[in-house]
């Protein structure tokens, strides 16, 4: 395919030796006419791994050709590719004034253009910026978005020093766009990278880098206070979390990376409390461990203050322990909310087949009353009786049986679910709100 690149720096070079080396025609376009004549003499712009030769070889192919007319580029291509750099702002917001800047002049090369054009965004944007993108090329082209022309979003996912091989081998290949035809003009450009092709809605797409980012910067403090508190224990943080990582079912899994509610049972809290305590003892600092219990007790403000906000004093609570398939109501994060919702004068109704009073002996009973007495006097046997009783649902965790209910609940109720829990017609149901989805 002929290929134009729009931004010569760390992300356009790589894609466009990489792509020149796939067997596409490659133009690359800059304002920076030495990056220009560099890469037309067949020299990489970049210090990078592998692509000085890359382009070297290319170039001398004839699949490479550098030009400071944008506009002549895209015209001459069937896809353009958008690299340019996206710098933070003193207030920590991007500046996509390249972007758009490249985006209107692509727009004017293509508008007497009778030919589909693929626009990819490639640097990393906000959500809403292939929206804002799409509307500027249709404005400045006269040419109809979808029709003629198409926005795609195409995160990439490059280490700089290990670029070339993360771009042969990346975990999935991801295409944000509404165009069914530009999708398959992707499909054609990557056509060669054994990774699985994900097309997905625009803002997915979109938010996907910032997402990912954020978490490896993440892992990387943690592990780093971890390091810390072992090192001030004698202990091998390196061998600790060697053998840590060998844990795929959950260390290094999707398992809780699932948006929902907040956490709670014994463990989780406890063993949170005892590291940090570990590390004050040491006089050490650990501002990612100390502030995880502080952002579970925002989540279940941030749902409290959901259900003060529907207007309605009647709430009905699927779930009372702190996951499916427990009886456990040991720092069960909804107790807190249904306390407060109380105190407020709210009339609740608790349903949960695994806590019922006549059924539980032992830690549980008297947990539930000597520690949360009040809570009992709530708690029904009869979940029909809950849905007549209560304006609003509350979904807490995935009991099977609660999607059969749920199945029941009239259109006219609320129903809020904080566990993403599928149950028969939830997609057309009119009320129903998921916490974060």
């Amino acid at each position: 395919m002929k290929i134009s690149i729009f931004g010569l720096g760390y992300v356009g070079c790589v894609s466009l030796g990489c792509l020149a080396q796939e067997g596409h025609k490659v133009i690359g376009v800059d304002t920076n006419a030495e990056k220009v004549a560099t890469l037309n003499k067949g020299i990489a712009p970049i210090i990078e791994a592998q692509i000085g030769e890359v382009i070297a070889k290319q170039q001398q192919a004839g699949h490479i050709q550098a030009t400071l007319d944008g506009q002549l580029a895209a015209r001459e291509t069937d896809v353009s590719f958008i690299c340019v750099g996206t710098p933070s702002t003193h207030n920590g917001h991007l500046d996509y004034h390249a972007i758009f800047q490249v985006a209107k002049e692509i727009a004017k090369g293509i508008r007497d253009k009778n030919s589909f054009q693929t626009i990819v965004i490639r640097s990393t944007v906000l959500p809403g910026t292939n929206q804002k993108a799409s509307a500027l090329i249709e404005k400045h082209s006269n040419r109809k978005a979808n029709r003629d022309f198409a926005v795609v979003s195409n995160p990439e996912f490059l280490r700089e020093g290990t670029a070339v091989h993360d771009y042969y081998t990346p975990p999935y290949t991801l295409i944000g766009t509404d165009s069914p035809q530009a999708v398959e003009v992707m499909r054609e450009v990557y056509r060669s990278i054994e990774a699985p092709f994900i097309s997905t809605q625009v803002n997915v797409a979109e938010m996907m880098k910032f997402v990912s980012n954020s978490f490896h910067a993440f892992k990387i403090t943690f592990a780093n206070e971890v390091g810390n508190i072992c090192k001030s224990l004698g202990i091998d943080s390196h061998k600790l979390m060697e053998i840590f990582c060998l844990d795929t079912k959950l260390n290094l899994s999707g398992y809780y990376l699932k948006p929902g509610f907040a956490y709670g049972g014994s463990c989780l809290p406890k063993d949170l409390k005892a590291l940090i305590t570990m590390a004050h003892d040491f006089y050490l600092t650990s501002p990612v461990l100390e502030n995880i219990d502080r952002s579970n007790e925002h989540q279940k403000q941030h749902v409290f203050d959901q259900i003060i906000q529907m207007g309605k004093k009647k709430i009905g609570f699927l779930g009372l322990s702190f996951k499916a398939g427990t009886d456990d109501l040991r720092y069960s994060p909804i107790v807190d909310i249904m306390e407060r919702l109380i105190g407020k004068g709210f009339k609740i109704s608790i349903f949960d087949r695994n806590v019922q009073l006549a059924q539980l002996i032992g830690a549980n009973k008297e947990y539930i009353l000597n520690k949360i007495p009040l809570i009992s006097h709530f708690i029904t046997d009869d979940p029909s009786q809950l849905i007549n009783e209560s304006e609003i649902i509350i979904v807490t965790n995935k009991e099977n049986e609660f999607a059969e209910i749920l199945a029941q609940v009239p259109e006219n109720k609320t129903i809020f679910d904080l566990v993403n829990l599928d149950f028969p017609n939830r997609g057309t149901r009119k009320n129903y709100i998921g916490l974060a989805w």
